[in-house]
């Protein structure tokens, strides 16, 4: 059986292609993880202390890029009242 060039470029392709795939899914997974327990970290903030913050898209980003973290900042930050109100 005689392999082709086109043949061996086109699996070269396909394992770079998966490659890829699988780091891109493995970091938007994270993302969402994060965003998740970050939103969530956000209403038990706003259920136990009683702060008003407005969980938009910014703060969501904010979450998901920071995670708890982020979560944690956003509630100093709307707490100390210069922002997310």
């Amino acid at each position: 059986m005689v392999v082709d060039i086109t043949e061996i470029s086109v699996l070269i392709l396909a394992v770079v292609a998966a490659v890829l795939l699988y780091k891109i899914l493995k970091t938007a997974t994270s993302l969402a993880i994060n965003a998740v327990l970050g939103v969530l970290t956000l209403i038990v903030a706003k259920v136990l202390l009683g702060l008003e913050i407005a969980v938009t898209w910014i703060a969501v980003l904010v979450c998901a890029i920071g995670g708890i973290f982020g979560a944690l900042v956003i509630i100093v930050l709307n707490y100390l009242k210069l922002g997310f109100a």
